[in-house]
Formats: structure tokens, sequence, C-alpha cells
């Protein structure tokens, strides 16, 4: 991996703009290490930051229970800013085209607007753990199943007999609608499956294509690695979630390929209110979570992706419910992911 180092002191206290008009101060020649996060709305970000008195908000475990230091400056009083970690994120419905409007955050990594992902936690090891510059990249947006709007291009349909004893046949990749009862013929809506995979990683690679625009200075990138904290939607329809362990793996690979990045590593993470053991929908995605990290099932992922049992970590409250706004809840599921990425990659030596 490259070994390039951002200039600290030729972004300090700099616009975006005022960067960019002024290419001849910046650091050249870098790599940066992309970290692509994917998934729905958790992985969105429903973590309240404020008002700083109200206990579960991220002002309150920073500034009162002095959790997160990192997060804070003190020198400033101010939230600290990552000035070798970027994030970019963007949010869209669909195959829509890139649109700026779309795009939620571009800055140097730090604590801005009302609510957070796991991005900060994330962030926040892969930096440490890397003499590389960092570009988090999110791109996803809320209310979305694996099974249907994010399915990667190439899987096909599947059929599901419920307790009914009825046949369902759900939806391949661009086949509409989600699901149709065998033997009748499917009605396609305005909507098929795959197309929010699709909008998601077309932003994704305009991002890159752009990347100098997103990351200033930077001329070049690698995929690291991918982060996934998904599964709510499919945990509704049994069928759906019963398919989540082909789906997950389709998508790892899949991924890799799209983004020519086969040595990138994979970190997913479970839904906060399963319990290990569960026998619901829930239970089932998180089963087929640890399934798929588990190398004895899959050999060709022994030390390239691995699983994050959120449980433990979560502060209460259910994926569907947004862990109520917890922040702790976000940076804690984060953390764990960024902590579980650098495993990974300390275990082929790749830093």
């Amino acid at each position: 991996m490259a070994q390039g180092r951002i200039c600290p002191s030729l972004y300090r206290g700099s616009s975006l703009l005022h960067l960019l008009i002024m290419p001849a101060l910046l650091c050249s020649g870098d790599k940066v290490d992309v970290y692509v996060l994917m998934g729905q709305s958790n992985m969105l970000g429903e973590g309240k930051i404020g008002p700083d008195n109200v206990n579960g908000s991220l002002g309150y475990a920073v500034k009162t229970e002095h959790k997160y230091p990192y997060l804070w400056n003190h020198s400033s009083n101010t939230w600290a800013v990552r000035e070798d970690v970027r994030y970019v994120e963007v949010i869209g419905s669909g195959n829509s085209s890139f649109e700026h409007s779309n795009l939620a955050h571009n800055e140097f990594m730090t604590v801005t607007g009302k609510t957070i992902g796991p991005e900060l936690g994330i962030g926040n090891y892969v930096g440490n753990a890397t003499k590389n510059r960092v570009m988090i990249l999110k791109a996803c947006i809320g209310n979305r199943a694996l099974g249907w709007d994010l399915l990667p291009p190439g899987s096909p349909g599947w059929e599901y007999k419920d307790k009914k004893n009825v046949t369902w046949e759900y939806a391949g990749y661009h086949q509409s609608p989600a699901k149709w009862q065998k033997g009748t013929t499917p009605k396609p809506i305005g909507w098929m499956a795959g197309e929010q995979y699709d909008g998601d990683t077309n932003r994704t690679e305009y991002i890159l294509s752009n990347l100098t625009y997103f990351f200033p200075g930077a001329t070049s990138y690698d995929i690291a690695g991918f982060f996934w904290w998904q599964g709510d939607r499919d945990s509704r329809d049994i069928g759906l979630a019963t398919r989540y362990e082909i789906n997950l793996v389709k998508l790892i690979k899949t991924l890799r390929a799209q983004f020519k990045a086969p040595n990138a590593k994979f970190v997913t993470a479970s839904l906060g209110q399963t319990v290990n053991g569960s026998t619901d929908g829930g239970g089932v995605i998180l089963d087929a979570m640890l399934n798929v990290a588990n190398p004895a099932k899959y050999p060709e992922f022994k030390g390239n992706v691995a699983a994050v049992y959120t449980h433990p970590l979560s502060m209460g409250g259910s994926s569907g419910a947004h862990y109520n706004g917890n922040a702790e809840t976000y940076m804690n599921v984060g953390q764990a992911m960024g902590e579980a990425m650098v495993e990974l990659m300390k275990a082929d030596n790749a830093m």
C-alpha cells in the first residue's frame, strides 16, 4: 500500500475552494486509501449530535462523560479535525445521476451536522493504523434491502415457500416486482432489483473518478476495504432473510470485481437488537453474517472478511427505531468495525 502523507500545515484552516485554486501548495503524487461504506439508514447515520445536555447525544458523551476523547480538541475547545482522513458522503435514491445537492459531507473528518453514523469510529481506527492518507466514502440511503434494492448484478431469482405452503418467486437482478406468487404473471413496478446498488456504486465511482475535487492534492487511490451495516429491511421478509447469506457472498465478490480490488477487506456488522441464537429474521441474518466470516465455511474469505456482533455494543432500541438516536451506539459500532478492519489488515501484513 502507498506510504504517502498529507501536508497538515497546508490544510489547517483552508477552505476546499482555496485548496482547489492553489494546487502548487498541495502535496502530490500520493495514493489515498479508500474505504467504501454501504448499507441502509443506520449506516447513513441517525445518532444525534446534540443537545449537549441530553444523555445519549454525542455532545453529552464527549463533553460530560468524556468518552471518545479523540473527537475533541481541548486546545481550541472545539470538535477535532482529522487532517489525514477525508470524509465524503453522498445520498441518492436509485440509479439517479450524481448530483452535488446530494453531497452530504465533503470535508476532513470532524463532527458536523445533526447526526452521525459509524464513520467517526471507523475513520479513527483506520486512520491511526496506517501511514497513508484515508478517504471514508459513504454512499447509501435508508430503507433498502440487500435482496431487492441492493441486489448485486448477476444475482439470479429464487423461490421461497412460506408457512402457508405458498411458493413465492423473488426477483433476480433488474427484475420487477420484488416477488410474486409462483404460477402468476409478475407485473413490473417503477423499481427493479439492484437499482439502489447501481446508484450507490455509480455515485461512488463518480467520486473516485473526480478524486482531486473530493480529496485535494490526491492523484490516485487504492480501494482498501468495504464496510457494510445493513439487514433491517431484509429481516422483515423471511424470504429475503433466508437468502441473505447467498446475497452477501455475491455482494462481496461483486464489489471487489467492480472496483478492481480483489484484496480489499470486507467488514459487516449485525443488527444491534439481535441476540446470538435468535430464530427470527434478524437471527437468520446474524447467522448469515457469522457464516460468511467463518473460514471453515468460506475458506476464500479467511483473513479478508469479518463480522461484528453488535448486540453488546448497542445502547438499546432496535435498528428499525435507529437505536433511539443514541450516538454511543453508532460510535461503538463504528469503532468495532474499524478495529475489525485493522485486524484483517494486520493479519496479512498489508499495512
